[in-house]
């Protein structure tokens, strides 16, 4: 009976080394996931690199996006996208957003802004709250949703007051896909 108390003991001992192991192993600026995170760890943008869409024309922070709006007077198109899981995200892209047609329409009409809400990868700080903020603002609850928006900024606090246009989701042609835009966009001016 002895040794088999000695025994728990022992186990004991060895479970409070691994608990205590297991919390130094943790990283020390651990971060919450977001909410639709697999709980597997992304991958993490090396802080040397440069966070970019890898779309062609799609600006990635909404500063640079409102700057570009402003110069050119043109509404902002945001693309709310889960780009490396959505389904419809990825359908979108290929249908519409790759289509010669609707970048020739796009560098006339709007800005394109991509807000990425990926599982398999992490985005920098800034674009993940800035993202998460924009999809609160705009209510969103499913992938893709692109709004057309402008904005105007209180230059005293930095803050933006969004004014809505319109808002689609996944369109299977540009022809569509133009017409939609276009109509929210000539509707808002008239209005």
């Amino acid at each position: 009976m002895k040794i088999i108390v000695q025994y728990r003991h022992v186990y004991f001992i060895l479970l409070g080394i691994l608990c205590l192991q297991a919390c130094n192993n943790q990283p020390a600026d651990r971060k919450e996931a977001a909410p639709n995170a697999p709980s597997s760890t992304p991958a993490v943008v090396p802080p040397t690199s440069v966070y970019a869409s890898d779309k062609e024309g799609w600006l990635v922070d909404l500063d640079d996006a409102y700057a570009q709006s402003i110069k050119e007077h043109k509404p902002i198109l945001a693309n709310f996208t889960g780009s490396d899981w959505c389904g419809w995200c990825k359908k979108l892209d290929k249908d519409v957003f790759s289509k010669p047609e609707f970048q020739a329409w796009a560098k006339k009409n709007v800005v394109l802004l991509e807000l990425d809400f990926p599982r398999r990868m992490q985005i920098p700080e800034k674009n993940r709250q800035q993202n998460a903020a924009m999809q609160q603002a705009l209510q969103i609850r499913g992938f893709p949703t692109i709004w057309a928006i402008t904005l105007d900024k209180d230059e005293t606090t930095g803050k933006y007051q969004i004014n809505k246009l319109g808002t689609t989701g996944y369109t299977p042609s540009p022809d569509q896909f133009i017409e939609t835009i276009e109509q929210f966009i000539h509707s808002k001016k008239q209005g």
